[in-house]
């Protein structure tokens, strides 16, 4: 497995894969090995990553992150007899799996909660890198809060622009654009900005305002310090897509080409741990099923 930036304990995105590759160690007996991106590193870099676990021996390499799209594309028409898959982007070949998730709709269920849960009208998005794929993210968050109060303000900051990564792992830039938002009356700010969540949470708890987490259910898995002024998360299951992946190769059932996870498949979702959402769970429920129901249709961009 090759990691994004922040690697193993994002507490986030590439923890939630490393859950799913250990499990398919664990239960399916994989042998496993994994690399970490570097910030600000060249696209050689991870075309050299990716050759060097197919030179290694490792078969099938899952890549986490767009960022390894032209890599993958390159790495895997070079080496035709080893399957590999990619987190987070389509990549179109035989021997590549698409392992995609629908984002906007978790996003539209903790956008509601935050318009919900807001008592100043005014709540915040920070995304770690200016793509399309974060896009998704702000664009169902909005729609959820415009859904729960048509009133409410949504204020929106990215942290990068490609091809700088840094926004997904820079904690201090994450906790400066959480605390500008709460200083203009925002009191909810969801994050889908990776390792730079954490400066968010941090910003939220001196404020003694709401963080909404993204990717695993970060009140969790952030620092305990924090965890309290996590309202709720964004999940998404990447852990379930990668091991759903190796437990087909292990079976000889690989499927390759896009693979979808959404709320029908509980792909992605919203967490409930620390209660602070309990009492508006009926609702959000309703907006869960009528996007399952196809009555509400969540624009991703």
């Amino acid at each position: 497995m090759a990691f994004d930036v922040g690697g193993r304990g994002d507490q986030s995105f590439n923890d939630s894969a490393a859950k799913g590759l250990d499990k398919a160690a664990c239960e399916l007996g994989f042998e496993v090995k994994d690399a970490e991106a570097q910030d600000g590193e060249p696209e050689s870099a991870r075309e050299e990553r990716l050759q060097q676990l197919v030179d290694a021996g490792y078969n099938p390499v899952v890549a986490v992150g767009f960022a390894y799209s032209a890599s993958v594309a390159k790495i895997s028409a070079a080496n035709p007899d080893v399957n590999f898959a990619i987190v987070d982007d389509a990549v179109e070949a035989d021997n590549v799996t698409n392992l995609l998730f629908a984002e906007e709709q978790g996003s539209f269920l903790v956008g509601a909660a935050a318009a919900l849960k807001s008592e100043t009208g005014t709540i915040g998005f920070v995304g770690g890198v200016d793509t399309e794929l974060i896009h998704k993210f702000e664009a169902g968050y909005k729609a959820g809060a415009k859904a729960a109060n048509p009133d409410v303000k949504v204020q929106s900051v990215y942290l990068s622009t490609p091809p700088d990564f840094s926004g997904f792992g820079d904690p201090a830039k994450g906790n400066t654009a959480a605390t500008g938002m709460f200083e203009k009356e925002a009191d909810v700010v969801y994050h889908a900005a990776g390792g730079s969540g954490g400066g968010v949470f941090q910003a939220a708890t001196d404020a003694e305002k709401w963080a909404i987490g993204v990717d695993s259910d970060q009140a969790k898995t952030a620092d305990e310090s924090v965890r309290d002024s996590i309202l709720t998360s964004m999940t998404k299951n990447i852990d379930v897509a990668v091991y759903d992946f190796l437990k087909g190769v292990e079976a000889g059932d690989i499927k390759t080409g896009p693979q979808v996870y959404d709320l029908k498949v509980d792909g992605v979702g919203y967490s409930t741990t620390g209660g602070h959402v309990d009492d508006i769970k009926e609702k959000l429920d309703e907006y869960k099923q009528q996007i399952i129901d196809g009555t509400i249709t969540v624009p991703s961009k």
